[in-house]
């Protein structure tokens, strides 16, 4: 008991010195560098990297309507992204699909998206207003009126995004005042009438993300919703509750840090607000599944972003040590946190895709490994394709440079210099 004490304290110590070195300005938010590993580390030409971006994504987004593509047009203004091997349409999808489209400046695609997602999932009505269904079906029915926080965290900032880069339109393509209308409701729904058991979304305590705005399961939290590199730009962005977003980024960052286990790096899928495991329904979501493999590339990209810490790096470093030890090109994709038990033997490319990203920014002298493994992994396709492609759509702009801040408040510091 006393050791665990221990550990914990002297992880919550390592996390407050990792966000003042995050506020130090020496990530590319400050500097406008984004840097191309790809090429840096591997030598790939940027010509053949700038191909292999264009080619990933003209497959998931305009590729085979069976094996290529999750990108489905509806009538003239609207699509979706298919979550395929669950056939339906998720917040997850359509805010990473949005990402990709406002990061390859690819403004139809996105507005597309953005409409068929305010038409059918926004909720309009009811408790849940001003949240987003987080799964329909493909004609738009809702199947779940319930929000899954990490749609709502990825809408606001490319909305932002799609503000700096496009500027602002009329009605819902008034992409900043739609981004601070939701955040109004992920942080004043409380003071909504009639929204019974639902929520806000961040607790007002620990500044943390809920797994889910409803009442029960807005007490614990996804380390995979821990996004402190969005929460840092809604601090300067907002049009209110900036000191909150500050104190959230911090507490991500925390989060990250208590969560993500003392040998392995390992995350749990879901964990308390103090960084515990929890498992919900016996699903196993006290293991590093497939949600946890997101926790790397959120401590890659913040620390890319506003500066790394030593204990990110050393957390980085750990987690892809343990990969390396279940050996490169063939480990699995579930593990006890421990590492001891594997969960799930497929070698699945997402997580290839996640664990490059944490080489981005990791020292591990087994980082170039990981780095060429991804590099070499084709494109996926058939009935996984959905996770798989879209993570590795985004690492492939995050490897790449291309995955950068578009700044509404100054749209030149958007411009890498």
């Amino acid at each position: 008991m006393r050791l665990t004490r221990l550990h914990g304290a002297v992880v919550f110590m390592i996390a407050l010195i990792a966000t003042a070195a995050a506020q130090a300005g020496d990530g590319a938010y400050a500097t406008g560098k984004y840097p191309n590993v790809l090429n840096e580390q591997l030598g790939i030409p940027t010509a053949a990297v700038r191909r292999r971006i264009d080619s990933t994504f003209h497959k998931l987004f305009y590729g085979d309507d069976e094996v290529e593509r999750v990108y489905y047009p509806v009538g003239r203004t609207r699509a979706y992204v298919l979550d395929v091997a669950n056939k339906d349409v998720r917040t997850e999808g359509m805010s990473y699909g949005m990402m990709i489209a406002v990061q390859m400046d690819r403004k139809v695609e996105f507005d597309r998206l953005w409409t068929w997602a305010k038409t059918f999932m926004q909720m309009r009505e009811g408790p849940h207003t001003g949240y987003f269904a987080w799964h329909c079906n493909i004609d738009g029915t809702v199947l779940d009126s319930t929000a899954a926080s990490d749609g709502e965290i990825w809408f606001v900032t490319s909305l932002y995004f799609a503000s700096a880069r496009w500027g602002e339109g009329s009605g819902i393509y008034a992409y900043r005042a739609e981004a601070d209308r939701i955040l109004g409701t992920m942080m004043h729904k409380e003071e909504e009438p009639g929204h019974g058991n639902v929520t806000n979304m961040f607790d007002a305590t620990t500044r943390l993300v809920a797994f889910v705005p409803d009442a029960g399961a807005n007490m614990f939290t996804d380390p995979s919703y821990q996004l402190p590199h969005f929460y840092e730009l809604w601090a300067r962005w907002a049009k209110r509750d900036n000191a909150f977003w500050r104190e959230a980024a911090q507490a991500a960052r925390r989060l990250l840090a208590r969560s993500a286990h003392p040998k392995t790096g390992l995350a749990p899928d879901y964990a308390t607000f103090d960084g515990r495991p929890i498992d919900l329904n016996n699903g196993g979501h006290d293991d590093f599944r497939f949600d946890a493999w997101r926790t790397s590339m959120n401590t890659a990209v913040d620390a890319l972003w506003f500066g790394r810490s030593q204990e990110a790096i050393a957390r980085l470093n750990r987690q892809l040590s343990f990969f390396h030890s279940q050996g490169t090109g063939r480990y699995g994709n579930q593990f006890s946190l421990d590492g001891q038990r594997v969960l799930g033997e497929d070698h699945s490319t997402g997580l290839l895709a996640a664990n490059a990203v944490a080489a981005m920014t990791s020292t591990s002298p087994y980082r170039v490994e990981f780095l060429r493994e991804f590099w070499n992994a084709p494109i996926p396709r058939g009935r996984y394709r959905y996770y798989d492609g879209l993570l590795s759509m985004l690492a492939l702009l995050q490897l790449s440079g291309n995955f950068q801040v578009y700044d509404p408040d100054a749209p030149e510091r958007s411009v890498p210099r």
